[in-house]
């Protein structure tokens, strides 16, 4: 599950993270754009839940220095042994330059010179190198962890894919239908034992189906008009699809974009409908060959009036029997 949860403080996700453990939940993994950061979440996780595995999904590899985000993880791997995992990516321009005042220059080699930096430092090495895109002298970290987290690389199109597969731990994806999984696998090719796939699935539980494809819909007009996943989209053959909403929202008409995108396509990359239906939505990415659906739920209506007790129940039917945790 993607925590914290809209509209819960943190101090109260202590009886949140208990409902996911007993609804069989065995992962919370964060995100990180403009609310919590990636790590006080997972800390706070790390001191109430014991039996939860914890991740990042992901932590930008340009927003921290290479060796402040070495002791943030080694920290949470110190507080969680052998159960967090390190998820980084490259994240997007808005996020990196707009709002945290940071180049976003090679995004490519930004990662596998993070990535490659990580294991090393992770591992408590005397790391002194110059890489392509930084150079860090003389770093060793005071505490490294006696379990050294797996690193997950977030990854799209195939170049990323292909790093992930060679370098890293696993692979974290994203705003991709049950049916596109196939194809982004292929380009993993022979996955070493223990390599992990991981990929955060949007979920509205609701039967009010205009309500969930309309926040669907402003979702995938936020996102998919973002370069990234718009080239994504394109590689997974969207043209026809997305074609309309990109031509609008390239001349600023965003309600047009909205309108664009088909009733079809919102429901294939935003689960809806009632809890059961949404968990067998979720069933088919893992049938795809997803070894870690990380569910991320939307707001709804029912959650918005029902607080607290919705949210239990909506997280219990979600869920899955806890004798199997």
């Amino acid at each position: 599950m993607t925590v914290p949860f809209s509209g819960v403080p943190l101090a109260e996700h202590a009886g949140i993270y208990s409902a996911l453990d007993q609804a069989g939940f065995t992962d919370v993994w964060s995100a990180e754009v403009a609310g919590a950061d990636a790590f006080t979440p997972l800390a706070l996780a790390a001191a109430w839940q014991p039996r939860l595995r914890l991740g990042t999904a992901v932590t930008p590899v340009f927003t921290r220095g290479p060796g402040l985000l070495a002791m943030t993880a080694a920290a949470l791997a110190e507080a969680a042994p052998g159960r967090f995992a390190l998820g980084i990516g490259a994240s997007s321009p808005v996020l990196v330059q707009d709002w945290n005042a940071t180049r976003y220059a090679e995004p490519f080699r930004r990662t596998r010179d993070t990535l490659r930096f990580l294991r090393a430092a992770l591992r408590g090495e005397n790391v002194d190198e110059v890489y392509d895109t930084f150079t860090v002298r003389r770093f060793r970290l005071e505490r490294p962890p006696a379990v050294p987290p797996p690193i997950l690389l977030a990854a799209l199109r195939p170049r990323m894919l292909q790093l992930a597969a060679a370098e890293a731990d696993g692979v974290i994806l994203n705003w991709l239908a049950a049916d596109d999984v196939p194809r982004v696998l292929a380009e993993l090719g022979e996955r070493r034992p223990g390599f992990e796939v991981a990929a955060r699935i949007f979920v509205c539980p609701t039967e009010d189906a205009t309500y969930a494809r309309n926040l669907g819909r402003r979702l995938i007009t936020s996102y998919l008009t973002v370069p990234a996943y718009a080239e994504f989209h394109r590689w997974l053959g969207r043209e026809p699809e997305l074609g309309p909403m990109w031509r609008a929202w390239g001349t600023g008409d965003r309600q047009a974009a909205a309108r664009a995108v088909p009733d079809a396509l919102v429901d294939a990359l935003v689960l809806h409908g009632s809890p059961e239906q949404c968990r067998a939505g979720v069933a088919r990415y893992a049938k795809a060959g997803v070894d870690v659906p990380v569910l991320a739920v939307l707001p709804t209506p029912e959650l918005a009036t029902g607080g607290a007790a919705a949210l239990a129940t909506t997280i219990a039917r979600l869920g899955i029997p806890a004798q199997v945790h």
